[in-house]
């Protein structure tokens, strides 16, 4: 708990009561009319989050036309695994040391640079192409990794901003608009990056996520000056080591990021879905396509029901009990799969498709999606508000790596299981595992199980 009131945030009307009015059950737009500095840096963030999902799919299309190669898709975020996670922490410490709006602006130019690289790359592609030839793919590598390293110190910076320019009683309603926002960047830049390739070509959308990034860029330069709190630092490795020892005195933000962990280590099936659609329940990458939106729906719809969180304050509970909801979906899906192969499965051809099975499967990721962003609504305002400002940025930065590490991790739980035992056992058997792993934590953790948002503590 801080030691005094929290600092004004800048750039916010405070005439408005956070916790005033009825309960609502839509998603609440109050932090957008508080804080006209929150407002545009939500919508800049939106439009340019579409463009850079168009250069994600953009160049995962681009590197398979070169090479024929799924590895050579895979290894696009493969190789900026390790500077993502150095990027992680090393940003965190930037926005706790540097005026943060100076750290989102320097990492959105980088990014902007590295795309209009992709750009050149790309033109120079076609040029190639002309000729016979295609251009090397290491660049593409190298130009991806300097984008996934900016935009991660980009977002240890973004998510320490949210704090200080809105009243706290309206930062949990912020953090469901930031689910509205990625469900939109998620569902609509895919979309429209697929559609842009296949009918103008790589250079333009390249070109087209430059615009884009345009209204991003407008939304954080209009920031007012968010300089760190506390006493000066350095950014040194003393900096860095001062934050990670601070998660020693941190067990509620400490036992987020183990449930956090836990979930995305057991309870991620989409390495599993090309298979699922091959063999399982069929359809081939149309199921696959139906399947992973399902999930984004969840989010989305969540997101956009959030008008209750408002009035919970009991955190940690309801962190635990989503988790464990999230479990037992990812387990039922499991449990589809394995009946639809009992059944003998089904082709990759949509006709052969096992509908019951695939509404059923559908439902379930739907219904992950949906307890995965009420505990990710919670788990970042708790971040937000337990910790103080001094500690925040290097706190997001962990995070972050928490939530770059855990994917990669459930990856691996998934494709050595699914190869060894059987499709359907790391669902089934990972979700079963977050239902009982998170039960146990939360019982072994009084302080966490009784947090209290009134008086939030790390």
């Amino acid at each position: 708990m801080h030691d005094s009131a929290p600092p004004a945030p800048a750039d916010a009307d405070h005439s408005i009561d956070p916790t005033a009015g009825p309960r609502r059950r839509f998603v609440d737009l109050a932090p957008l009319k508080a804080s006209p500095a929150f407002a545009r840096l939500w919508i800049g963030g939106i439009i340019s989050g579409i463009g850079a999902q168009l250069t994600v799919l953009a160049v995962g299309l681009q590197v398979y036309e070169i090479t024929r190669s799924t590895l050579a898709v895979g290894l696009v975020g493969g190789i900026a695994l390790v500077p993502m996670i150095i990027a992680g922490l090393w940003g965190g410490v930037l926005a706790d040391v540097f005026d943060r709006r100076r750290v989102l602006i320097t990492s959105a130019t980088v990014t902007w640079v590295a795309t209009a690289g992709l750009l050149a790359l790309s033109a120079a592609d076609v040029a190639v192409r002309a000729s016979g030839g295609r251009v090397e793919v290491w660049p593409f590598y190298a130009f991806t990794t300097v984008i996934t390293v900016a935009g991660t110190v980009s977002g240890a910076a973004h998510m320490a901003v949210t704090p200080r320019i809105l009243p706290p009683g309206l930062v949990s309603r912020a953090a469901a608009l930031s689910g509205i926002g990625a469900g939109v960047q998620l569902t609509v830049g895919p979309a429209l990056g697929g559609v842009l390739v296949a009918t103008v070509g790589f250079p333009i959308t390249f070109g087209i996520d430059l615009v884009l990034f345009a209204f991003g860029f407008l939304g954080i330069f209009m920031l007012p000056r968010i300089a760190p709190e506390g006493e000066p630092r350095r950014a040194s490795l003393r900096t860095l080591v001062d934050g990670l020892a601070f998660l020693k005195q941190a067990p509620n933000i400490r036992a987020g990021f183990v449930i956090d962990l836990i979930a995305m280590t057991f309870g991620r099936p989409y390495a599993l879905l090309p298979a699922v659609g091959a063999v399982a329940i069929g359809g081939g990458p149309v199921t696959v396509g139906i399947l992973t939106a399902a999930f984004a729906v969840g989010t989305f719809m969540t997101s956009l029901l959030s008008g209750p969180v408002a009035h919970v304050h009991r955190y940690g509970v309801a962190i635990g009990r989503s988790v464990m909801v999230y479990g037992a979906c990812i387990a039922g899906f499991g449990a589809v799969v394995a009946v639809a192969l009992l059944q003998g499965g089904a082709g990759p051809a949509f006709e052969d498709v096992n509908a019951v099975a695939l509404v059923a499967a559908a439902v379930l990721l739907a219904g992950a999606g949906a307890s995965d962003e009420v505990s990710a609504i919670f788990r970042s305002t708790m971040l937000m508000t337990a910790v103080p400002d001094e500690m925040l940025g290097r706190m997001q930065g962990v995070f972050v790596v928490v939530v770059a590490g855990g994917p990669r991790l459930g990856d691996l739980w998934v494709g050595v299981l699914a190869t060894s035992l059987a499709l359907w056992f790391p669902p089934l058997a990972g979700g079963l595992l977050i239902v009982a792993l998170v039960a146990v934590l939360v019982r072994l953790q009084p302080g966490f199980r009784g947090y209290d948002a009134s008086d939030p503590r790390p």
